[in-house]
């Protein structure tokens, strides 16, 4: 702006007057939510009998720490709905409530145990109980006064908590009808899991980050169900995640992927192929693989036939580890070749190394074709003791790595 151009601010009339901005709004709103406690306006909407009924099933929070934007948005959000199913003529309760177990109340309890020295394996089980009740029970009395200041309306007083002593006891009592009815069984699956917690992780809790994997390539020797033009050769398999070779029960394929055999024929010095070695992958796939092993694709491989559907499901491997020195024949056992949708030809070979212990692909994969399932991995991330080679490896330390 020049310094002659006038400021057109002391050229407007605008009415003058005393009220605040926003009418006082932060100061005069507590007035208003302290004033619809007193006469106790959730009640007295209650009072008109023969109203529909409108039920919102709301989710709890963790009473684990103060409320943050996300909580806000929730709860504001569904005391709009409950509030304009009231004026639209409906008995709109809402009864709050508060999840009051789980990893996020024991990783606060555990932060004040490494705080003071102390490790949450050497406390005793009721005690640490006691003090998450302990914990979570201050913390759904600060909740409520906070959800409050937001304006929400409720049962405040009589809310629902997982930690009742009754919702327990209905918990008990509706898992004692599945056990009773025939419902009940016990299974094994794959779950999220935390080393360092040793406890199941729902998926809401696990947060992802950009990883840098290792990645291998791994042959399977073919053992039984080949035809002569497939006898010696073996299949590759490509995956991120190495430490699970140990709990492998089958390769997949996919049935409408084309597969070929590929004969290695030359090779630079820098690679440790083998000429004549025979191998099985995905067409599509090949060069990129070959490639990672240094082998140029023009001049040191070469296609020899077409491998279909039928002929790869009738093959039967053996688990690489097969035979190795000091595994006590823990891996002498033999490893189908499965059809499976999930397999694409978008990274990796066209075979997917099977562990149904670790991936739900995976565990599908076992259900369907009845495959073992491995108890390789105990609670603290690490291999059992006794697991030939592995026993006692962490594959994730407590610190994360």
């Amino acid at each position: 702006m020049c310094a002659d151009t006038p400021d057109y601010k002391d050229t407007l009339f605008l009415p003058e007057t005393d009220f605040p901005m926003r009418a006082g709004l932060p100061l005069r709103e507590p007035d208003w939510l302290a004033r619809w406690e007193k006469i106790g306006i959730y009640d007295r909407l209650r009072e008109k009998k023969g109203r529909e009924p409108f039920i919102l099933h709301d989710g709890p929070p963790y009473a684990n720490g103060h409320l943050h934007i996300g909580h806000a948005l929730n709860k504001v959000l569904k005391d709009f709905i409950v509030r304009s199913r009231q004026m639209l003529g409906h008995d709109a309760r809402y009864v709050p409530g508060w999840d009051c177990h789980g990893l996020p109340i024991e990783w606060k309890i555990e932060e004040q145990y490494r705080n003071k020295g102390l490790d949450k394996d050497d406390v005793d089980t009721v005690a640490f109980r006691q003090e998450c009740r302990k914990f979570a029970e201050g913390w759904v009395g600060v909740q409520r006064e906070e959800f409050k200041r937001l304006g929400v309306q409720g049962t405040w007083d009589d809310p629902y908590l997982t930690m009742n002593f009754h919702a327990e006891a209905v918990i008990a009592e509706e898992f004692q009808k599945f056990l009773m009815n025939g419902s009940l069984y016990q299974g094994s699956k794959p779950v999220m899991w935390s080393p360092v917690e040793k406890t199941a992780l729902a998926e809401a809790e696990v947060e992802y980050h950009d990883h840098t994997s290792h990645q291998v390539w791994v042959p399977f020797t073919i053992v039984a169900g080949a035809s002569a033009r497939l006898e010696g050769a073996k299949v590759v398999i490509w995956t991120t995640t190495p430490w699970t070779i140990p709990q492998n029960r089958a390769v997949c394929f996919g049935p409408t992927i084309p597969y070929g055999v590929y004969e290695v024929t030359g090779r630079p010095e820098n690679s440790n192929a083998t000429i004549g070695a025979r191998y099985l992958m995905a067409d599509a796939l090949a060069e990129g693989v070959f490639a990672a092993a240094k082998l140029d694709t023009a001049t040191m491989v070469r296609r020899l036939s077409d491998v279909s559907a039928d002929e790869l499901g009738a093959l039967t491997l053996a688990h690489p580890f097969r035979g190795v020195e000091d595994s006590a024949g823990e891996w002498d056992y033999d490893v189908p070749m499965l059809p499976g949708d999930h397999v694409t030809e978008e990274a990796g070979t066209g075979f997917v190394h099977t562990a149904p212990s670790h991936g739900d692909d995976d565990y599908q994969i076992g259900v369907k074709f009845n495959l073992p399932m491995t108890y390789n991995v105990i609670e603290d991330g690490s291999y059992r003791a006794d697991l030939p080679i592995f026993g006692g490896q962490h594959i994730i330390t407590p610190e994360g790595k």
